[in-house]
């Protein structure tokens, strides 16, 4: 009994032993059959569990690099608001502008011909400063538009037309002003064109020749007057200067020093006897230094001083005269 015990156990261990090796065997098997597998197929990709919040919620709706962007947008800003506060948007215009006009006269479009006619008092260089043209400006660039705005934003410029004709030619056509008179208002002296606009808030050299007009409103107004005063050539041969006084009427000046006060209404009419009686008795080239036409009934003269002390002495020698005839 013990010896065949004895052999059931051993026999029994024996098959177990093998059993044990048969699974370990199928097991190692089905180890290398499921590693050669997870070789053959892609590997999944383990989503992790979705992120729940605001932050999450940006993430998943906003576009991608969206923060890229908005920090370029912030460091933009930056910069543009140290531009504005420091002062230099005009700078950073210009350096854009330039910028570009260069790159435009790289490609073929710089300006190589500027033609203008029309300039009489005007250089060339002060209209093209005037337009805002330099030699960084390129034609593909420029804005004739502005550029037109510009020139008759000057007061000796009537009107303009600007033309581009590419790759580098440029058309100007300009309508000048013409200096009408030199007007005076407290002590300053101008040019004015007929219209009474100020050409220049001098008088150079080659203006000295034009009439001279005098007081407030007389720059629009003297247009008129000076047409009236012409068709008198007695009286406008020997015109000095002529001033509008109170905004109402004129006073002429001539040459000689006298002054002539103009009444408001009629002046036509006050020329006529003017011109008649200087050609008849030779007015203006007595001893008197005022001639006042104000009151349409008469015409009062002001002797000058020298004047009226003879004319004084020669009454009191009348007046004792007529005296010792009527004693005897």
């Amino acid at each position: 009994m013990d010896g065949g015990g004895r052999l059931a156990r051993s026999s029994r261990l024996s098959r177990l032993q093998s059993d044990l090796k048969a699974v370990a065997v199928a097991v190692a098997v089905l180890l290398r059959e499921r590693r050669s597998r997870k070789k053959a197929q892609p590997q999944r990709l383990v989503r992790p569990e979705p992120q729940r919040g605001l932050i999450a919620a940006l993430e998943r709706w906003l576009p991608r690099r969206v923060g890229v962007a908005f920090t370029a947008l912030i460091l933009l800003g930056s910069a543009g608001m140290g531009i504005v506060k420091g002062g230099h948007v005009d700078e950073f215009i210009q350096a854009l502008d330039d910028t570009r006009n260069a790159a435009a006269n790289l490609a073929g479009f710089r300006i190589k011909q500027v033609a203008i006619a029309g300039r009489k008092q005007l250089t060339q260089d002060e209209i093209l400063a005037i337009g805002g043209i330099t030699g960084r400006s390129s034609l593909l660039f420029l804005d004739a538009a502005a550029v037109r705005d510009k020139l008759k934003a000057n007061p000796w410029i009537a009107d303009a037309t600007v033309l581009k004709f590419y790759p580098g030619e440029l058309q100007i056509d300009v309508v000048e002003r013409t200096a009408f008179a030199r007007w005076q208002l407290d002590g300053q002296m101008s040019v004015i064109a007929d219209d009474g606009a100020v050409l220049e808030p001098y008088v150079a050299r080659r203006f000295l020749s034009l009439p001279l007009v005098v007081g407030k409103g007389a720059g629009e107004r003297a247009k008129d007057f000076l047409a009236l005063l012409k068709r008198y050539p007695q009286v406008w041969s020997q015109t000095r200067a002529v001033a509008l006084v109170g905004e109402r009427r004129w006073n002429v000046w001539l040459t000689s020093g006298l002054v002539i006060r103009m009444p408001e209404h009629d002046v036509g009419n006050a020329l006529t006897m003017l011109s008649k009686l200087d050609q008849d008795d030779k007015l203006f080239s007595r001893d008197i230094t005022a001639i006042d036409m104000r009151l349409p009934d008469r015409l009062t003269v002001r002797l000058s001083d020298a004047a009226f002390k003879a004319r004084e002495e020669q009454f009191s020698k009348d007046k004792k005269s007529k005296k010792k005839a009527g004693d005897a």
